[in-house]
């Protein structure tokens, strides 16, 4: 029973908050590592920096467990940004050097993300030359994907290079979305163009304020790191720059399929309103031919229908058949001027 709760407690994380880690040597697989196994790497990593120039650490804990925070407080030397990221749980996305480390929020969509505009949350990051730390409180899809990766045998030169690779899971990750959300588009367009009008406006209302909302969410990011770009920490090399420069700039592109995309749903839901605008007054124009046609008769039978003297036509036989020639004539005659109208 202690066991299982112990589990419960720790939200897929060991007892100290941290959901994996990885050390990787140069030109080799990353190789799982343990909080405890992190901690004498640090150290050695700091008794003999030259003989581990090349290696470098990623630890990806869990926020919503409690004791990751601890746990990184005691155990390594990172930035106050850092640590005022966690506790703000601030939503909008930045990137900046902080003490030859680069401290980033960037926000990522969940794991099982469905296009719920709720389904967004932030990822913290701290990068130096020997450790990237990365942090969430809900399973996000791009650092999922990065785990996998790593366990895959992909390798990674540096602690930069992991970075490069968690901001391209990320544009591709969006770039799905933006492809889903094209296919959804395309059945919505097909339909409104065989001339079956409903399509739901709510639906593209929805997916619409997915869209609105990814882009508010990420589209600080591209600019932000160029900006950084421009003058990077020294520890970085220029490959690791340039990779990075053309993840950011395929981000970029993304962002930019996002803003077409908006604007053809914005185009389409014009066409819907026309359209339903149109029925509307096709209806109310049927609507208004009965009541015009059915006046001259509603008229004449009020006139006949008075208990007063005087009634034309009511001593003579082929009364009804005069009065109802009447009408039918007043009524054709009506609805030959409606139409004629209409056509001009």
């Amino acid at each position: 029973m202690a066991t299982a709760l112990t589990s419960n407690q720790s939200y897929g994380s060991d007892e100290n908050g941290l959901v994996c880690g990885f050390v990787f040597d140069a030109g080799r697989d990353g190789k799982p590592l343990s909080a405890d196994a992190a901690l004498t790497w640090l150290a050695e990593s700091s008794a003999t920096p030259d003989q581990v120039s090349s290696s470098f650490v990623w630890l990806h804990f869990n926020l919503a467990n409690t004791a990751a925070e601890r746990w990184l407080q005691r155990s390594l030397t990172l930035s106050s940004q850092f640590y005022d990221a966690l506790r703000e749980g601030s939503r909008s996305t930045r990137v900046e050097y902080v003490d030859d480390q680069l401290v980033a929020v960037l926000n990522d969509v969940l794991f099982d993300f469905s296009f719920d505009h709720s389904q967004v949350s932030t990822l913290v990051l701290s990068v130096s030359q020997r450790v990237l730390v990365t942090g969430r409180s809900k399973t996000l899809r791009s650092i999922d994907r990065l785990r996998v990766a790593v366990k895959a045998g992909e390798r990674f030169p540096s602690s930069t290079a992991l970075l490069v690779h968690l901001l391209r899971d990320q544009s591709d990750v969006l770039t799905g979305i933006v492809r889903s959300s094209v296919e959804k588009v395309d059945v919505i367009e097909d339909r409104l163009l065989a001339g079956r009008t409903e399509t739901k406006r709510a639906e593209l209302a929805q997916l619409r304020r997915v869209l609105v909302r990814l882009k508010r969410l990420l589209a600080p990011e591209p600019a932000a790191l160029f900006r950084l770009l421009s003058a990077p920490l020294d520890w970085m090399s220029d490959e690791d720059v340039s990779e990075l420069r053309q993840s950011t700039e395929e981000f970029s592109v993304s962002l930019g399929d996002i803003d077409t995309l908006q604007e053809r749903i914005k185009l389409l839901q014009e066409e819907i309103s026309a359209l339903v605008q149109e029925q509307n007054n096709r209806s109310l124009f049927v609507l208004s031919l009965f009541t015009v046609l059915a006046l001259p008769v509603n008229m004449i039978a009020g006139f006949f229908g008075m208990n007063v003297g005087g009634i034309p036509f009511a001593e003579n036989k082929a009364g009804f058949t005069i009065v109802v020639t009447a009408v039918v004539s007043v009524t054709a005659l009506v609805g030959w001027l409606i139409f004629r109208s209409r056509r001009d």
